[in-house]
């Protein structure tokens, strides 16, 4: 079984938390409440901000050109794919982006991504990989189940386009990517005495991803 697997596997009950979540589940069948989804769209916007930073820490982690060359074509992505979806959304409901960028983060925005930037600072690239993959493949399975769903695509469904932007082939392609890196960087860098750590660096960042729905919900 690959690392990626085996921390998901060993966590399952968290990440189903995570990927299962009632927010998740109201994205799906169009019933999420549009405020729910307003106030989570803007504070993602503001933690995708701080992801991209995450990357680029990882540029300076990185051991080798490839790596390097990773972390930069996924900061492109947040910085020229993801937030770009969040702008046109937030503009449809009269939102700019310096108003997006002057909301302040909630508790649950900050705890995550200090939580990811501290683990990054502290440790190397595998600890950094693992502490973001919650977030860079559990879109890409939550995008792909939601796609699934009847109707869940549909016109009808104001939540269609975001479920389409993570169920797109271009996603799903660094979805699966960032499983495989985490992989790689396993047979390099993870052996049996790590693995505690890995895993509790996998949970908590699972369980924070959690929190993040709910700060939606908590409207």
């Amino acid at each position: 079984m690959s690392l990626f697997e085996s921390l998901k596997n060993d966590n399952i009950e968290i990440w189903h938390s995570y990927t299962k979540h009632e927010f998740v589940q109201g994205l799906g069948d169009g019933t999420l409440p549009i405020a729910a989804f307003k106030k989570y769209l803007v504070q993602d916007y503001l933690f995708l901000i701080e992801f991209a930073r995450a990357y680029a820490l990882g540029m300076y982690k990185s051991t080798d050109l490839e790596q390097m060359r990773k972390c930069l074509s996924s900061a492109k992505g947040i910085l020229e794919m993801e937030m770009n979806l969040h702008i046109r959304l937030c503009e449809s409901w009269g939102l700019t982006e310096a108003e997006i960028v002057a909301t302040p983060e909630e508790p649950a925005n900050l705890a995550y991504t200090r939580y990811v930037l501290d683990t990054a600072m502290k440790g190397d690239m595998l600890d950094l990989k693992v502490a973001l993959a919650p977030c860079a493949i559990g879109y890409g399975e939550i995008g792909a189940e939601l796609a699934q769903q009847q109707a869940a695509l549909e016109p009808s469904n104001p939540y269609a386009e975001w479920i389409k932007e993570y169920s797109s082939d271009e996603y799903q392609e660094l979805a699966t990517s960032a499983v495989k890196e985490i992989d790689d960087l396993g047979a390099l860098y993870a052996t049996e005495a790590r693995y505690d750590r890995l895993s509790k660096i996998f949970r908590e960042a699972t369980r924070l991803e959690a929190n993040f729905w709910q700060m939606g919900l908590d409207v």
